[in-house]
């Protein structure tokens, strides 16, 4: 009895054969780009009974492939956008906190409060902008594309060459990204080995900077939400339209940092979590899908990349001595992370299952 795979073939080759049988004869030469594509689907359906290894999958991948292609591609687009919007949302907050907040410290706090507010303003200020700038400029680290003596682990089925350990193809860069976490649309970059530092500080620092801003101005959206609402009693307070201006950017001040600081604090959270475990957000599905493996076979896995809790921060943050804590991390640095990204140090259990 013939399977099906043998009838799907039989009717691909009389589909095909019916086309080349029709007469082409009245109709107008169809231009380059249309024949183009022609060409394209004719070799796509011909791979279809031609790959001995064709089965459900691959027929399946062919059909999403054109969805695939457009998400990527929308999301490189739309990565622009995003960066534009940070770059806005943040300077419309910056600039109601001298316009609005600033003055109303300055007339109502006493004189260390003021100091207080003027230095770590500043500071987180200048921290969020460094680190997000150095996060969607800097390279994450690309798998070198010539023939070195380099050790990898594997093959990458788009770029078709060696991959180091911790590597994987990203394919919205449609590059391979040496130790990639992901990629993040409001960077407009991968995340990777030479920028997952700034990447985590600017996402640490932005959450900061939210939750100060939410509790610095409570009292004034306190303020501010009241006066809006009298303006619907009869007759409404006599406010000037400069301060109604006030009372509403107030308001929106206190609901965007508050959001802001919500959202972005659990995935900061989440990332903290992951860097205390030695790991990335690729590797942490690799890493469960192969711990629940080894747990059926009565094994355990190990992750070979976690060197411990307090080492793995150490090695993040680029820490060698103690005035690095200040130096590199509560000051704006440029320090380069430890390794090239391309090999790594040896695991702490070698006899035990690990995942690469």
């Amino acid at each position: 009895m013939r399977s099906w795979r043998w009838f799907l073939s039989r009717v691909m080759r009389l589909f095909l054969r019916w086309f080349r049988l029709c007469p082409r004869r009245g109709r107008r030469k169809r231009p380059s780009r249309l024949r183009d594509l022609w060409n394209y689907g004719t070799v796509l359906l011909k791979s279809l009974y031609y790959n001995v290894l064709t089965n459900s999958d691959t027929v399946l991948d062919c059909v999403f492939e054109p969805i695939y292609w457009l998400v990527d591609n929308m999301t490189r687009w739309f990565g622009v956008v995003f960066v534009s919007l940070v770059i806005a949302l943040t300077s419309s907050v910056v600039i109601i906190v001298y316009l609005c907040v600033l003055p109303i410290i300055f007339s109502t706090y006493p004189v260390h409060w003021i100091l207080w507010h003027l230095c770590y303003g500043h500071w987180n200020l200048l921290m969020l902008v460094y680190h997000y700038y150095k996060a969607t400029t800097t390279c994450p680290g690309f798998s070198p594309q010539e023939k070195s003596d380099i050790p990898t682990v594997t093959i990458c089925k788009k770029c078709i060459v060696p991959k180091p350990a911790r590597t994987h193809h990203c394919s919205i860069c449609n590059r391979c990204i040496l130790k990639m976490d992901h990629h993040c649309p409001w960077l407009n970059n991968c995340v990777g080995h030479f920028n997952h530092r700034y990447f985590f500080s600017f996402c640490l620092f932005m959450t900061m900077a939210c939750i100060y801003c939410s509790i610095s101005a409570k009292d004034m959206f306190l303020d501010a939400y009241n006066a809006i609402e009298s303006s619907y009693q009869t007759p409404p307070p006599a406010f000037t339209r400069q301060e109604r201006m006030v009372h509403k950017s107030l308001v929106y001040l206190w609901v965007l940092t508050s959001s802001v600081a919500v959202a972005l604090g659990g995935l900061t959270l989440w990332h903290a979590i992951l860097i205390t475990r030695g790991e990335t957000s690729v590797e942490r599905h690799i890493n469960h899908k192969e711990r629940r493996r080894l747990r059926l076979k009565g094994k355990v896995f190990r992750n070979p990349y976690h060197l411990g809790k307090i080492n793995n921060w150490k090695i993040f943050l680029g820490v060698e001595k103690q005035s690095d804590w200040l130096t590199r991390v509560l000051l704006p640095s440029s320090h380069l992370p430890r390794g090239e990204g391309l090999t790594w140090d040896g695991p702490a259990h070698k006899n035990n299952t690990m995942a690469i």
